[in-house]
């Protein structure tokens, strides 16, 4: 079972690590935007689309690895004076109440979503055009691997509840 968890740890942590140079793209591509509009006075069409694009990117593909090393904003100030049986009670319910019922809207609808901008080859407005349904698409891959590290955190938070052992993720 560790092995498992460990195993989704890594993925996230291996997608995150991927996507995190997707902020570089989006500075790059500002700074070039900033450059071309103020400077030589000739704004392009592209930049603001890409620049939205890779955004929504990093943010949807970084939620799985923010929620591996637990930078999610939270309430602390109750959880972090339980101890270690008592975080983990915390996390199992707020993953029933909370978690699951969101991400499971996510999924399904994104995955609608997803599916309905791929029919239609889906483009945006602009002269530009740039194809949209890729980046729907990481709507319910998103979902899908924050539905996996909260579920190993759920897992890990049964296992310490009845070993009282930690087993925090390695990350």
């Amino acid at each position: 079972m560790l092995k498992f968890l460990d195993t989704i740890d890594t993925i996230n942590e291996y997608v995150g690590r991927v996507f995190r140079w997707s902020i570089v793209a989006l500075a790059l591509v500002m700074c070039y935007e900033v450059v071309v509009r103020y400077i030589f006075n000739n704004p392009t069409i592209w930049a603001f689309e890409v620049s939205t694009a890779l955004y929504a990117v990093t943010f949807m593909m970084g939620a799985a690895y923010a929620l591996l090393y637990k930078a999610h904003v939270s309430i602390d100030l109750f959880y972090e004076m339980l101890g270690l049986r008592g975080r983990a009670v915390m996390d199992i319910i707020y993953s029933t109440i909370f978690f699951y019922p969101f991400i499971v809207v996510l999924l399904l609808e994104g995955t609608e979503f997803a599916g309905a901008s791929w029919v239609i080859q889906e483009k945006s407005w602009s002269n530009f055009a740039m194809p949209l349904y890729p980046i729907k698409t990481m709507i319910p891959v998103s979902a899908f691997l924050l539905l996996l590290q909260g579920t190993v955190i759920f897992i890990r938070s049964i296992m310490i509840l009845s070993t009282g052992r930690n087993f925090e993720s390695r990350y």
